[in-house]
């Protein structure tokens, strides 16, 4: 399986599981010119702008290291370009899901909330 295939697969997982939480999907795949946002979701609470990384066990460091300073300033920025253009009242919140795969199967997930912020 590809990269490609392995991030697709690791962003449906993640939709699938914030269903789960109670969480509804607003947005997949969003992008400007600042960059891309995987997955846009709410709750009562939060908008959340969330960051899926999919990686097999055998990786060198968690998927969240991933997630380095210069990719959480573009998803603050793309995150700040779809707030001018899709209004809510929700606190924004960016959030990292972790996707570890083995062998092709979805392994375990791990939601980080608040991972970051502006």
């Amino acid at each position: 399986m590809d990269v490609r295939s392995v991030g697709e697969k690791g962003e449906k997982t993640a939709a699938r599981y914030l269903k789960r939480k109670g969480y509804r999907i607003v947005e997949k795949n969003y992008s400007c010119r600042f960059g891309e946002i995987d997955i846009i979701a709410e709750n009562r609470q939060y908008i959340v702008f969330v960051e899926v990384k999919a990686r097999n066990n055998n990786s060198i460091a968690a998927p969240r290291e991933f997630v380095d300073p210069g990719k959480q300033k573009r998803i603050i920025l793309t995150a700040q370009m779809y707030m001018l253009h899709h209004h809510s009242d929700k606190q924004p919140r960016f959030d990292v899901i972790e996707v570890n795969t083995e062998k092709l199967l979805i392994g375990k997930i791990d939601h980080v909330e608040n991972a970051f912020g502006a």
